[in-house]
């Protein structure tokens, strides 16, 4: 089971995702639910970095794990609110299709 946490600031921007797990519903290399949760977790980080107003650090450290956690300035807050319901939304629809391999848990914590 592939188990993803996203934190929420009171502005309802993403301000962190972990991933955690494996999702078991096919052969390593074909996994469908992993690759969709790969390739939608690491694309919100490589379009998050290097954005003016946006402080994103993120990290793989083995497979089957990836975090991010971004900060922002005035000048990057609606990018982030936007990639962060893009990268939700694509997350729910993974975790909906495939619930006995996928969750998706989000968290509202005031910064």
């Amino acid at each position: 089971m592939i188990e993803v946490e996203a934190v929420l600031d009171n502005s309802g921007i993403l301000r962190s995702c972990k991933v955690s797990g494996h999702s078991g519903s096919g052969r390593a290399g074909t996994d469908i639910v992993c690759a969709a949760v790969s390739v939608l977790t690491r694309t919100a980080f490589s379009v998050l970095s290097g954005r003016r107003g946006i402080d994103v650090r993120g990290n793989a450290p083995e497979k089957g794990q990836f975090w991010l956690e971004a900060g922002y300035t005035a000048e990057g807050k609606d990018f982030l609110f936007a990639a962060g319901e893009f990268l939700l939304n694509g997350l729910l629809s993974v975790s909906q299709e495939f619930p006995d391999n996928c969750s998706l848990t989000v968290k509202n914590i005031g910064f």
